[in-house]
């Protein structure tokens, strides 16, 4: 259903409707076809010129629209880790994919159950704009939001969002605005100051699945291997999960999808745990290279590109065959293979991060519709929640259940 016009005032134009999703991303548009869809009249406010632009960059221009074992497990919040499990359960990858076979969108499977589109990103967006538009949902882009405001709770539109295509009045309104990665896409604060001026409490964000910076002295060593990558298993802490993927070194410090992964598991004063040789015994792989009167430079580049195993050799790792190293050398040496302990000087900051940690605590929310516990209907959904995915699909696949879980209810 379209939105009336009530009134003309000086060209001030005031449109009444049943729910305002503020914010054109993944939520928001999923959000607003499923309360189109309910006969709900929609209209979805974004400031840039046009929606959906961070669903056109991600997986590399493929989308990787969900993860098949997406479970409340894979998210990071700071509130109940149970907060994800009902949305989730209500509209799961399963369902999500459903809709894209139906749209005849070609994907495939990559490891860890990650699923993409076969050709571009901006396959999902075209899936997302038609059920929009099958729905109802008015999406109006290049609309800047001046105010929101509530009137009395009793009114059947209390909700007045003021902006520059004039006054929406609405019974609901959903804040689907994102968080703060990629400020070049038009990320904002927004939805956080939303958040605080209706009383809710909002975890301060830092970002997420996000590269890490060396320290002087590990930038010295090495920067210059800039482009190499090995397989690692990384952990933060030791009540964190353990994450096996490839490690890339870059000139400022340590990136792929290991480093992404642990970056969101911890505080930004924690170190890193890096066991560098993942799936090996390492004390017995030392005493097979013991017999061959090998280094442990040249034991390591057997495994490893040449300069990698001689700049983690200058550390100070004895330059002399393993068979002349004291059983205390040889167990330092394979604890530090094991875990290497890194202090990183910070991360690469928002533009670098794939998503935003902290945001509108789960504490203030219905788990059941998203719906703020204090303020009748204001609902929040997707990245501006307290709710974090692992790298994989995970954060589009909370986007959709977050989505259709206050959809369904606003």
């Amino acid at each position: 259903m379209a939105p009336a016009v009530l009134a003309r005032v000086v060209g001030h134009v005031i449109h009444e409707l049943d729910v305002v999703v503020l914010g054109g991303g993944a939520a928001g548009l999923f959000c607003a076809r499923v309360a189109g869809l309910n006969g709900r009249s929609v209209a979805v406010l974004e400031h840039q010129a046009r929606a959906g632009n961070k669903i056109l960059i991600s997986g590399g221009g493929r989308c990787n629209f969900t993860n098949l074992d997406a479970t409340s497990a894979n998210y990071v919040t700071h509130g109940s880790p149970h907060f994800t499990k009902s949305a989730l359960a209500r509209y799961t990858p399963a369902d999500f994919l459903r809709l894209v076979e139906q749209h005849g969108i070609a994907w495939h499977e990559r490891k860890h159950r990650q699923l993409f589109c076969d050709q571009s990103s901006r396959q999902i967006l075209s899936l997302l704009e038609s059920e929009c538009a099958e729905a109802g949902v008015q999406i109006r882009t290049q609309c800047r939001i001046l105010s929101v405001e509530r009137s009395h709770p009793a009114d059947v539109r209390p909700w007045e969002i003021a902006t520059s295509l004039g006054t929406f009045r609405a019974s609901s309104v959903v804040v689907a605005c994102g968080g703060l990665s990629f400020p070049k896409l038009g990320a904002t604060p927004f939805g956080y100051g939303i958040a605080r001026q209706f009383g809710l409490r909002v975890i301060d964000p830092r970002p997420g699945l996000v590269p890490l910076t060396w320290k002087p002295t590990e930038s010295a060593l090495f920067a210059d291997l800039s482009g190499v990558s090995i397989e690692c298993e990384t952990q933060a802490g030791p009540d964190t999960p353990q994450f096996r993927e490839a490690v890339l070194f870059t000139h400022r410090g340590l990136s792929g999808p290991a480093i992404l992964q642990v970056s969101s598991h911890r505080t930004p004063e924690e170190p890193i745990h890096v066991n560098l040789l993942p799936g090996i015994d390492i004390p017995a792989w030392l005493t097979d290279r013991q017999r061959l009167t090998q280094t442990p430079r040249q034991a390591l580049r057997t495994l490893w590109p040449d300069r990698l195993a001689q700049a983690w050799c200058s550390r100070g790792i004895p330059d002399r065959p393993l068979a002349q190293l004291s059983r205390k050398d040889l167990e330092e040496l394979a604890r530090q293979l094991g875990s290497w302990t890194i202090q990183p000087a910070g991360d690469e900051g928002y533009p670098k991060a794939e998503v935003t940690i902290g945001g509108v605590d789960t504490a203030e929310l219905s788990s059941k519709t998203l719906e703020s516990r204090k303020v009748p209907g204001l609902f929040f959904v997707g990245e501006v929640v307290d709710v974090t995915g692992w790298l994989g699909g995970f954060n589009f696949q909370w986007a959709w259940a977050s989505g259709h879980a206050a959809g369904s209810a606003a």
